[in-house]
């Protein structure tokens, strides 16, 4: 055996076990480019990865009653990571399947991290006047097992005039520094990258003059963090609607945002719609010791399933975001370099505008990956 046969025979011997949860609408048909695009990645950087299909959704809720039982629990946590398309059918009713199946994996596999890159490729439109890919690249990192969708509080005198309904905030010291030390080491990390991540702080986002119990217990835990072990790093504070203003305003400001539960299922949105829409944003439920998920933030788009017109992009960037934690880095900057240039050729990243069918895209994206000079 020659060294180059020896250095393929090593690198194949890596192999990473997924789910894939391809869900409802066009889900399945975005995850079906992800995973052109993944198998370009591996088999161009040497590991394999084994796929195990999974049916939760809408359609096996209708079937069966059945969300996401706690013996599938047990069995996600053998898998090295999953792959989600999405979740949400017309025929059931809202909160069922959110609850019980994309709540119900993040609290259980205690995925802390929602990791939410907002990037603006080229050719891709932003609402923002006068806006371009230099000025809009920052990460928010919400944390994603605490605060108001824990489920505290309760509801009394239901169905009368008098009728009273709690949510309450809840956290704790422990969760909120871990996701707190999470948003501190990619900073770091982001500095070292890039000499411009390096000028910007990282920005914790709250609400502190209204909410001062949480708010407090979240800029006094980053404050004593940051000051003393992260000294090196600049830090901000912004409240959270203040932030939604910035974010529009001047998002060149921003490189790492840290936020609570709820101000980071809001903000993050407007973080897609500021890069180019929910078509190009993809996120990760990560638990840095455990299973995470990946997903492309839009929804279903049960009207658009099996036309062909779906934008794949957001599922082929949470591909990349899948390997990158897994880390597979080169594999990972394979694909975002992939993307960048069938992106480039798009008419628009909006369903049924791209100027190419959804699988054209992602077979576009995996003969990209394919020809990348190591």
């Amino acid at each position: 055996m020659d060294k180059k046969e020896d250095k393929g025979s090593r690198c194949m011997s890596k192999t990473y076990n997924i789910a894939v949860i391809p869900g409802d609408g066009t889900g399945p048909e975005v995850i079906a480019e992800g995973i052109k695009a993944l198998n370009a990645a591996s088999s161009k950087f040497g590991f394999k990865l084994e796929y195990t299909t999974l049916d939760f959704g809408g359609e096996r809720y209708l079937k069966t009653g059945e969300t996401l039982p706690d013996s599938a629990i047990d069995e996600l946590r053998k898998f090295d990571t999953i792959y989600l398309g999405a979740i949400g059918h017309p025929d059931v009713k809202p909160g069922i399947l959110e609850t019980g199946i994309l709540l119900k994996i993040r609290f259980a596999l205690d995925q802390y991290i929602n990791l939410r890159p907002v990037k603006l490729y080229p050719n891709v439109e932003t609402p923002l006047k006068d806006k371009w890919p230099e000025h809009i690249d920052f990460v928010v990192i919400r944390e994603n097992t605490g605060g108001i969708y824990t489920g505290h509080g309760g509801a009394t005198r239901v169905g009368t005039p008098d009728e009273i309904a709690t949510q309450l905030m809840i956290y704790d010291r422990r969760t909120v520094d871990r996701c707190l030390k999470y948003a501190f080491e990619l900073k770091k990390k982001r500095n070292a990258m890039n000499p411009k991540y390096a000028e910007k702080p990282i920005t914790l986002i709250h609400k502190r003059n209204v909410l001062t119990h949480a708010g407090d217990l979240w800029y006094r835990a980053f404050e004593e963090m940051g000051s003393k072990q992260y000294p090196e790093l600049k830090r901000d504070y912004n409240h959270v609607d203040a932030a939604n203003m910035w974010f529009v305003k001047n998002p060149e400001w921003f490189d790492v945002a840290v936020t609570e539960n709820l101000f980071g299922d809001i903000i993050t949105d407007l973080g897609a719609m500021i890069q180019g829409g929910l078509g190009v944003a993809s996120g990760g439920n990560i638990n840095p010791e455990g299973v995470s998920m990946f997903e492309p933030m839009g929804g279903s788009a049960p009207k658009y399933k099996g036309q062909n017109i779906i934008n794949p992009m957001a599922a082929i960037g949470a591909a990349m975001m899948m390997l990158d934690t897994l880390g597979e880095t080169k594999a990972s900057q394979a694909i975002e370099t992939a993307m960048i240039e069938v992106m480039k050729k798009m008419k628009s990243q909006a369903a049924g505008k791209m100027g190419y069918k959804t699988t054209e895209i992602g077979d576009m994206t995996a003969r990209y990956i394919a020809g990348i000079k190591e």
